[in-house]
């Protein structure tokens, strides 16, 4: 458990430069006063400072993981939260019952808990850098596989009728499937048009 120790002229200053050297919020540490600062009169002349130790108590993973957890109590979702990390992202996989509450329609609310979890990791934590993926249920895979199969399903159309065609609003990471499934197609072309979140793919014929 990382921790820190400082001192200040009051103990609340002793605390804020312990969780600056630390880079973490208030609710996200364990607080320990040492010492309170010279009192009375004559405490000018003593110089006594104030001194603290400060515990991390969540790190960023363990915070996620904590964090999903509440969600799932106050949505009434039996769940599980496992855990994976890499240099560049936390992965967090939700499994149980009831769980496609937490995925939406076409996943916009599992998106909308995808960035949540990274906006709280980030004021959270200073300086913290990693992408947060949140997935219930295998739901990324398998929405990537219905993506790439319309995908394929679309530029067949597309070359057989010679006009381009116009695909559903969808997220950067969606539209980034289609991109990449089509991006070596020897008869068709895409390219992205309009503005979020209404932009959409167009599969054109090359």
């Amino acid at each position: 458990m990382k921790e820190a120790e400082a001192t200040g002229r009051t103990a609340q200053e002793a605390v804020d430069k312990a969780l600056s050297s630390l880079g973490i919020k208030p609710e996200n540490a364990d607080i320990d006063i040492i010492s309170e600062p010279g009192q009375g009169l004559f405490s000018f002349i003593s110089g006594k400072n104030a001194r603290v130790v400060v515990k991390v108590r969540y790190e960023p993973a363990q915070y996620l993981q904590h964090f999903l957890k509440g969600v799932l109590e106050r949505m009434g979702v039996e769940g599980k939260v496992a855990l994976s990390e890499d240099e560049e992202k936390i992965y967090a996989s939700v499994n149980g019952k009831q769980t496609g509450v937490l995925i939406g329609r076409r996943g916009k609310t599992l998106n909308e808990l995808q960035y949540l979890a990274n906006t709280v990791l980030r004021r959270q934590f200073e300086g913290f850098h990693k992408i947060v993926v949140v997935d219930v249920e295998n739901y990324r895979a398998r929405r990537e596989q219905t993506l790439t199969k319309l995908a394929y399903s679309i530029a067949r159309k597309v070359s057989k009728e010679g006009h381009e065609q116009a695909l559903e609003p969808m997220t950067p990471q969606e539209r980034r499937i289609i991109h990449l499934a089509l991006q070596e197609h020897d008869e068709v072309i895409t390219y992205s048009r309009g503005e979020e979140p209404y932009r959409k793919v167009i599969i054109a014929p090359r």
